[in-house]
């Protein structure tokens, strides 16, 4: 199971499901991408998935597909 840089299956991504993801089969990676905010940052921030970045949660967690309530509960930011 590929897990995209936002931390979701890439599996069960509803761009991916319905054959738009802009990485195909290799879903979403950290690399500057003018349609994931997510990824750029991670890229930026050299980290592979979100949830190892130190600022994690953070504004661009919210763009995630992840619910940011979410990202706060398993961050143990609360």
């Amino acid at each position: 199971m590929r897990i995209g840089v936002c931390g979701i299956a890439c599996e069960k991504c509803p761009r991916r499901v319905r054959d738009a993801c802009p990485n195909g089969a290799l879903g979403c990676l950290p690399k500057d991408n003018k349609f994931c905010a997510v990824a750029t940052c991670a890229y930026r921030k050299s980290v592979k998935l979100c949830f190892e970045c130190g600022d994690f949660p953070c504004e661009t967690t919210k763009l995630s597909p992840v619910s940011f309530g979410y990202a706060q509960y398993i961050s143990g930011k609360e």
